[in-house]
């Protein structure tokens, strides 16, 4: 029993993603934050990434939020919309101009090389995002009357204030009641919620996912699944391990039909080996392996295994197909600086091929 979409002819959205989108600000290179005179600005944000990476690969792809209506709130809006991205049921709400009430949230980015990591540090406090209260959006009008394919959210929208909980139980339990297929990746972010209130909120929401994106860590603190083999640290991947937790989970809670997860192993601030693993009907799926990948900004490649992930799967690609698609992408996405998927479609099936690195001419 795989996973069951509704046809594209009788909907209006192949997907919508519900999250926060931030401005990102970046040294230079690999400058520090307290060192650098100017900084590089991205707009990127866990879910919001899926749906810009699906908007720019032709989907009709729309992502819900609530924005403030300043110059910040439409640098995200510009950005979105360079994509072709949807952003009609975006909330907008007028700037109180100190942001006590509402503000964008930011977050300050190193990229890391050698043996110094990457690091984020967040600004993003009291946001117009987290102040997102139930009812405010008319999902039933969005899922039952404009009618959507595929619905995707995450751990880290549900961490953002227990409102932001409130929002995605609402929206994720409407979205499966109107048939949509509703994917939830769970991010565990620990500088936003506890391992404790991420399990206690998450269970609220397993009923209504379908289709379920994390690591190892993620399955850990957010589900209070055990990965056998792992340290503290979780340095070591044991695939088996990971596997028979998967198995724990489907076992568990078995009208998931599906798990994507991929798997990182840090060899420098620069070069990983990187993979996926897709869990589907009963059978896991591996991808190539990108040993000793070349990395240009980490930040977001998750984001680019998942939209790939359910590319696949909204296009009716085999599972392995999915799995090889969230791997490219993913590996793609980390060669560019950004959150935010910048390469195309051509460039995807060309690694997924076994294409090389060779210049083009």
């Amino acid at each position: 029993m795989g996973v069951k979409l509704r046809a594209a002819s009788d909907t209006e959205f192949d997907l919508l993603a519900l999250g926060e989108c931030m401005i990102r600000l970046s040294p230079p290179g690999h400058q520090r934050i307290e060192l650098t005179p100017y900084f590089e600005a991205y707009a990127g944000g866990g879910e919001y990434n899926v749906a810009y990476a699906l908007s720019r690969y032709g989907m009709r792809a729309g992502w819900i939020s609530r924005l403030v209506d300043n110059p910040l709130g439409h640098f995200i809006g510009n950005h979105a919309r360079t994509s072709g991205m949807d952003l009609s049921e975006v909330l907008w709400v007028p700037y109180d101009g100190s942001g006590r009430a509402d503000r964008i949230g930011l977050n300050f980015t190193e990229v890391g090389i050698g043996v110094r990591a990457s690091v984020t540090l967040y600004d993003r406090g009291h946001t117009a995002v987290a102040n997102m209260k139930p009812g405010a959006v008319d999902w039933k009008r969005i899922f039952q009357e404009r009618k959507v394919r595929w619905f995707h959210t995450g751990g880290i929208f549900t961490a953002l204030s227990d409102s932001c909980a409130e929002v995605a139980h609402e929206a994720m339990k409407t979205a499966h009641e109107a048939g949509t297929v509703v994917s939830y990746d769970l991010n565990f972010r620990s500088k936003l919620w506890s391992s404790k209130k991420a399990i206690e909120e998450t269970k609220k929401l397993v009923p209504f996912i379908d289709v379920l994106i994390g690591n190892e860590e993620d399955f850990q603190k957010v589900l209070g699944f055990q990965v056998e083999g792992t340290d503290e640290h979780l340095k070591q991947l044991p695939i088996d391990g990971y596997k028979r937790m998967v198995q724990q989970v489907v076992k568990a809670y078995p009208h998931i039909q599906a798990v994507g997860t991929t798997l990182r192993e840090v060899v420098s601030g620069l070069v990983n080996n990187w993979s996926a693993i897709m869990y589907y009907d009963g059978a896991f799926y591996h991808s190539r392996k990108y040993e000793n990948l070349e990395i240009e900004d980490r930040v977001g490649g998750g984001d680019g295994f998942c939209s790939g992930f359910v590319y696949g799967l909204l296009h009716g690609m085999t599972p392995q197909e999915c799995v090889e698609m969230g791997a490219a992408h993913g590996a793609l996405l980390q060669t560019t600086r950004g959150d935010t998927s910048m390469v195309t479609m051509e460039e995807i099936k060309h690694v997924m091929g076994g294409g090389s690195a060779r210049i083009k001419r």
